[in-house]
């Protein structure tokens, strides 16, 4: 009877604690900036699609031309090539390969499609303001898809299936233009969205981390990681890189940013999906990931294994859930096709 009396004034006594630790976690979310994919419509739509082009003809047109190597000068390579959006959005390759077996020169991997349309900035160097003006260059780069507007245009154009389509999901005196096919390729690329468990948390459920995790989520407060992987995408902002020490592989590839030296931080949803890791795709495991980013960004050179641990668990709660997806159908060639 005592045990059981003692049990209980230690839990009356523990409690409050607990739950204090618990309130001042989430304050600490939320004064850190970190933000919830929005479970609501409307919410989302304002985030994803602010000039409201989404509709189910356009997003299924442009899934199919996503997929179709059509878009590469050899018909090799098609977006997915590089992109896997079955899996983690990337290739999972160090560097990117694009038509006749080019390797990127510039030694750049192929950063995640997934949750792209959340970033501020799209490419490493941020060039691009929007995902439907980033579509236009990979297309028309000599090392990953090597074709010229006119000639996307004249191929798509020559396909009756997509002639309809796009009269279909636009209007019958539609002008199937390089930037109407890139738009449309943005468009599907826009539902590419992954909620996670740490949504769930943010989003008012408590019990959506384990404790682990959420002693991963305060190490990253605590550390200053939201310095940069901040807001709905825990990244995609641009940031000066290797700001405390040189980075381990800074010599492999020429890549230094843009004109301001600053670089896309990436985005961590689904991070522990999409090694190799950094811009040249020079590190393979997160561990590394985390002991390397700690060094050159908050000069700490003696992180313990349980809090790269730690982090770890915190960074699997940002794996995602990924829309219902089914493969296109690609329009058979025509005989309007040479």
């Amino acid at each position: 009877m005592r045990r059981e009396l003692y049990l209980l004034v230690l839990f009356f006594i523990l409690m409050p604690l607990i739950l204090n630790a618990n309130d001042f976690l989430w304050e600490s979310v939320k004064r850190a900036g970190l933000k919830p994919i929005p479970t609501d419509k409307k919410e989302l739509f304002e985030i994803t699609d602010p000039n409201n082009v989404m509709t189910p003809k356009r997003v299924e047109l442009g899934k199919q031309l996503f997929f179709d190597t059509r878009l590469s000068e050899d018909e090799t390579v098609s977006c997915a090539t590089c992109h896997d959006v079955t899996s983690s959005g990337g290739d999972g390759m160090p560097v990117a390969i694009g038509i006749k077996g080019q390797l990127n020169p510039h030694h750049l991997n192929s950063p995640s499609v997934l949750n792209s349309a959340l970033f501020d900035r799209q490419f490493w160097d941020g060039r691009s303001p929007h995902l439907e003006d980033q579509a236009q260059g990979p297309i028309q780069a000599p090392f990953e898809m090597g074709m010229t507007p006119k000639l996307v245009e004249k191929r798509i154009n020559a396909v009756s299936e997509y002639v309809k389509a796009f009269k279909e999901a636009y209007s019958d005196d539609v002008v199937i233009d390089f930037a109407k096919i890139t738009e449309t390729i943005a468009i599907f690329e826009r539902t590419l969205i992954t909620p996670s468990r740490f949504d769930d948390y943010l989003l008012g459920d408590r019990e959506a981390l384990s404790e682990r995790e959420k002693k991963g989520l305060g190490i990253f407060i605590d550390r200053g990681c939201t310095n940069c992987h901040t807001g709905v995408a825990i990244g995609g902002s641009m940031q000066p890189f290797a700001i405390a020490n040189d980075f381990k592989f800074k010599d492999v590839g020429d890549f230094t940013g843009d004109k301001d030296g600053l670089i896309k931080v990436p985005s961590l949803r689904n991070i522990t999906l999409t090694a190799p890791y950094f811009h040249n795709g020079t590190v393979d495991k997160l561990s590394d990931a985390i002991k390397e980013m700690s060094r050159i960004q908050l000069s700490i050179t003696d992180i313990e294994d349980d809090e790269v641990y730690d982090l770890i668990a915190f960074f699997k709660a940002l794996e995602g859930r990924k829309p219902k997806f089914t493969m296109p159908n690609i329009p058979k060639k025509g005989a309007n096709e040479k």
